[in-house]
């Protein structure tokens, strides 16, 4: 790394230089793509960079401290690289960026100029505009633990330690009424009753929406079976036949993870915090007046 960036500075002070730009954009589903502004392909670190792909960025704007650091890459939406139905499914939000200053005579000597991820992606008339934003983005979020009743780590997370992979917590399956991406329909799930994948995930192992997920709003039996619903749609064509894969769901509370998970000595809410009400509370001559909770 050091020996690249000494032989790219040499170049830059020989007063004729051969550099452009090249930008790598690895998507959530693990798809890796390269662009560069030469107009010719350029290859290393095992990426190959297209020429031609419309794509280039505007100057990075960089500081000290913890400020974010943040630029924005224009485009053109092309069946070959950036398509519209990839941006619309979500498969580039928070996808991960990096861009280099290269020599493209050697490109043996460049210098890593930017890392960071997508944000807002805005398209219209063909093109893209997508903003980036540096890794110091990832600071930009509270931290510290919350003092609540309900649970506050996610179902499966290093905090929970439940192994979601437990018999009768996940179920694949085919795909049989799917309406809007929203709504799926199957004649039974066998093995789990109404409501067991409330607060759940469903993930796409199939088809257009192969790697996508949302949460599960409700999971409720109707008249023509068992129907989920997704809180969001999912933004790509779901077919009947895709499969699907079905996880079940957390809804933070005490009872919940002592009885449907056997969990309890992780959990991480504070049940017996007292209520708002347990602050307006006069003595009592008899009944229970803790504002301790209910289990």
């Amino acid at each position: 790394m050091i020996a690249m960036k000494e032989a790219l500075n040499a170049h830059l002070k020989s007063g004729a230089t051969t550099l452009c730009r090249a930008w790598a954009v690895t998507r959530s589903d693990g798809i890796e793509l390269g662009f560069t502004d030469h107009d010719c392909d350029l290859s290393f670190d095992g990426i190959v960079f297209r020429a031609g792909t419309g794509l280039t960025a505007r100057s990075l704007m960089q500081s000290t401290g913890l400020s974010v650091d943040n630029s924005e890459a224009l485009g053109v939406l092309t069946s070959g690289a950036v398509r519209e139905a990839d941006i619309e499914a979500g498969r580039y939000d928070g996808a991960e960026v990096r861009s280099w200053l290269v020599n493209w005579v050697d490109v043996s000597q460049r210098a890593l100029q930017f890392r960071g991820s997508l944000g807002e992606i805005r398209r219209a008339g063909g093109a893209f505009e997508a903003e980036l934003r540096g890794l110091t983005e990832g600071l930009n979020q509270p931290l510290g633990r919350v003092f609540q009743k309900p649970c506050s780590a996610v179902l499966g997370d290093a905090s929970c330690r439940f192994d979601l992979n437990t018999a009768g917590y996940r179920t694949e399956i085919e795909v049989k009424i799917a309406e809007e991406g929203q709504h799926f329909t199957w004649d039974a799930l066998p093995g789990f009753g109404p409501e067991w994948f409330d607060g759940g995930r469903l993930t796409v192992w199939d088809g257009a929406a192969k790697g996508l997920w949302a949460a599960i709003r409700s999971d409720r039996s109707v008249a023509a079976g068992r129907q989920i619903t997704l809180w969001q749609p999912i933004r790509a064509q779901i077919a009947p036949g895709d499969r699907v894969e079905l996880t079940a769901g957390c809804d933070k509370r005490f009872s919940t993870c002592r009885l449907k998970f056997d969990n309890l000595v992780n959990f991480q809410g504070f049940p017996d915090i007292p209520g708002e009400d347990w602050l307006m509370a006069v003595p009592k001559q008899a009944g229970q007046n803790t504002g301790g909770s209910r289990r």
